[in-house]
C-alpha cells in the first residue's frame, strides 16, 4: 500500500460525496454526541471562513432538530475572537445571520495575547536571550488564548467546544493539536477542502465567505496556501486518490510526515 493510500485510508476521505447525504449524517452525529454527553449544545468560534461557516450550519441543524424533538433548548453559542481589530469580521456575523444564530458573543483576544507575549519575553530574558517571540510564535499564542476562552464559556455554559479540523488540514498538521487545546468533537474530520466547499453550497454558507482564500488568521496577510506551497486542490486531489504533480506530492508527504505528532495521541510509558 502507498503512502498516499494509507493516509487516504487513515483519514477516512472518500473519494466522491453526496452532500445532502454528508450534511444528514454529520447533523446526526452532532445529535448524537450532545444527547449521550449530557450537554445542553455546541459552541462554534466562527473565524469568517468557510470551514467555521459550515460547521457552524451543522450545529444549528443539530440543536434546532434537538429542541423540537425534545422539547428542551439546545444552544448554538456563536463565537467571534478578533484580536484587535478584524478586517472581515462582517463575514463572521454573516455567518451568524445567515444561519440565524439567536446566542453570539465577541471576545476580543489582544490583551490576553499581548500579555502572554509579554510574559514569554520576560521568560527569554531569565535564560540570557534579548529577544521577541517570533511571529509564528504570537501566532500559536493566538490560537491558544481563543481555545482557553472557547472553554471556558463552554465549562459554564455546558456545551462541547466544536473543531473545523478536516481532513485537508489534518494531512498536513494544520489544525487544532492536542497542545492547542484540543476540541470535544470535529464534524469535518473526514472531508477535504472540496468537500467541505460543496457542504458550504448546500448548507447556504454567504458568498463572501465562500469568496476567501484560507487562512487561519495568525497573523496578518498569512493564507494556508502561501504557508504550506500546496494548492487546497492539489490537496483535495490527493486525499481522492488522483495524481498530482510531483513536487506537490512531495511536499505534501514531507508535511505529513513531519507532523505526525499532531495526529497522535499523547505518548506515556
Amino acid at each position: 500500500m502507498s503512502l498516499q493510500q494509507q493516509i487516504i485510508e487513515r483519514l477516512g476521505v472518500k473519494p466522491v460525496i453526496d452532500p445532502e447525504q454528508e450534511i444528514r449524517k454529520r447533523v446526526d452525529f452532532l445529535k448524537q454526541y450532545v444527547k449521550q454527553s449530557g450537554t445542553t449544545g455546541l459552541l462554534i468560534a466562527i473565524s469568517g471562513g468557510i470551514d467555521s461557516a459550515v460547521a457552524t450550519g451543522l450545529c444549528k441543524r443539530a440543536t434546532d432538530e434537538l429542541s423540537a424533538e425534545t422539547g428542551q433548548e439546545y444552544m448554538t453559542l456563536g463565537v467571534f475572537q478578533p484580536y484587535g481589530e478584524q478586517s472581515d469580521i462582517a463575514d463572521s456575523y454573516a455567518v451568524a445571520e445567515a444561519f440565524q444564530l439567536k446566542h453570539r458573543a465577541e471576545t476580543n483576544i489582544a490583551e490576553a495575547v499581548d500579555e502572554i507575549a509579554l510574559e514569554v519575553e520576560h521568560a527569554f530574558k531569565t535564560i540570557g536571550m534579548s529577544r521577541h517571540v517570533s511571529r509564528g510564535g504570537k501566532g500559536n499564542i493566538k490560537a491558544r488564548t481563543r481555545m482557553v476562552t472557547q472553554y471556558a464559556l463552554a465549562f459554564d455554559l455546558n456545551l462541547l467546544v466544536v473543531g473545523t479540523d478536516h481532513a485537508s488540514e489534518a494531512i498536513t498538521g494544520f489544525y487544532t493539536k492536542w497542545g492547542d487545546g484540543a476540541v470535544d468533537i470535529t464534524p469535518l474530520s473526514t472531508l477535504n477542502k472540496r468537500q467541505v466547499r460543496q457542504l458550504a453550497s448546500h448548507i447556504g454558507v454567504p458568498q463572501s465567505v465562500l469568496d476567501k482564500a484560507p487562512t487561519a488568521g495568525l497573523w496578518d496577510g498569512q493564507t494556508d496556501e502561501g504557508e504550506l506551497g500546496i494548492t487546497y486542490g492539489e490537496n483535495s486531489d490527493y486525499l481522492e486518490g488522483k495524481e498530482i504533480p510531483a513536487e506537490a506530492r512531495e511536499k505534501l508527504e514531507k508535511q505529513y510526515l513531519k507532523t505526525e505528532h499532531k495526529r497522535s495521541p499523547i505518548p506515556g510509558i
